[in-house]
Parts: structure tokens; sequence; C-alpha cells
């Protein structure tokens, strides 16, 4: 059974890199989040490179948060500044960075990335900065209608429980729809193509990870 689910998910994964391909992103299939790791290390995040990244339960599952403590990387810490001006400073760093790490909350068979973000700062990047998007095959849905729901259903309900917010998805597990102060749906994004030829890497993974 489980190979069999591997074969599927690599068959699937080789046509969306296709996919990926005509819309100007660059793809990639690892079977493992091990095997992730050692590709973002190897290709990507090599000695001098500046990267930062965006709240992901995928990057902590991949153990990428982990080793980016002890890497050769220039890491810029979102969160490293108690000043108004210290803060702007990270974002002018932030948004000159060579990478921005995130995952997506779903991605089409087609190659279609779907996020929603409560401050925009993910999908900012998506939208401009040079991306790595790593996601697990459990996030794969077969259009963007159906990645709509899956982040409402699916992938809101834990990250609002998980960010200790006062939403209804975190009360009843379910989206409402909701307009408070700690709504995390504030941005809903569909890149369907890039504007910069392979300025975003997407990196599948066969495994189920993060929300």
């Amino acid at each position: 059974m489980q190979e069999a689910k591997k074969t599927a998910n690599r068959m699937l994964a080789e046509k969306m890199i296709e996919k990926l391909k005509l819309r100007r992103m660059e793809g990639f299939y690892v079977e493992t989040k091990e095997e992730a790791l050692a590709l973002v290390k190897e290709k990507f995040l090599t000695q001098g490179k500046s990267v930062c990244y965006g709240g992901s339960v995928t990057l902590q599952e991949t153990g990428i948060m982990d080793w980016l403590k002890e890497s050769p990387c220039d890491v810029i810490d979102r969160a490293a500044f108690s000043t108004p001006e210290e803060e702007k400073e990270i974002k002018a760093r932030m948004i000159n960075s060579d990478y921005f790490l995130m995952s997506t909350n779903a991605i089409t068979t087609d190659g279609e990335l779907i996020n929603i973000d409560g401050r925009a700062n993910r999908v900012s990047f998506l939208c401009y900065g040079p991306e790595i998007v790593i996601a697990g095959m459990n996030k794969v849905v077969t259009d963007v209608e159906s990645g709509l729901k899956r982040v409402r259903l699916t992938a809101c309900p834990p990250n609002a429980v998980r960010l200790n917010k006062k939403t209804p998805c975190a009360v009843n597990g379910e989206c409402g729809n909701c307009y408070g102060e700690d709504c995390i749906c504030s941005q809903f994004v569909v890149t369907r193509r890039s504007g910069v030829k392979n300025r975003i890497k997407v990196i599948l993974i066969g495994e189920e990870l993060g929300y």
C-alpha cells in the first residue's frame, strides 16, 4: 500500500512540475522531508545567501527551521526588533533577501498556488520576492475552488488554534467568515504564474506535512 502511494505521488508530482514550468515556476519533487532539507541546503541556502521566512508548520516539520539556527546563511529574524525604526530596517532587509521560505495552503494539480494570509507578509513575498515554497502532497487539490475550501476547513482552524486566536474556526473547527481582531484570513491570493521566470521554486514532498 505504501509503495503504491509513493508511486502515485511521484507520478502526480511529475505532471505538476510540468504545469509549474508552463507557469514559469521551477518545480522539484522528493519523497521525504529529509530529502527536502538536503535539497534546500545543497541547491539554494548555500554560504553567503540571505534568507527570511514566514510562519509555517511544514518548515518546522522538515527540520529547516532548526537547521537555519546553525546554517551558513545570513538568516533574517523577522521578530528581532524592539523599535519601529528597527522593524522598518528588518522589513527592508527581508524584501531584499536572496530567498523567502514558506509553504502554501494549497496547490492545484494544474500548478496554481492558493494562500490565505493575515498580515500579508507571506503572500507579499510570494507576489514579488524570490520564493522557495515547500509543500507536502497532502496539500494538492483539483482546482482553485477546492483549494479555498481546503484552506478554510483544513488549514485555518488548526493554525488559529496554534496561534491562540479567538476566532470561530478556533472554537468549532469551521470557518465563520469573521472580521474580528484575531482574524487570520485577510488576503486571498492565487498565484497562477510567475512574472519573472523561475523566481518561484516549488518543492513537493511525498509526505503529509503541515496543515
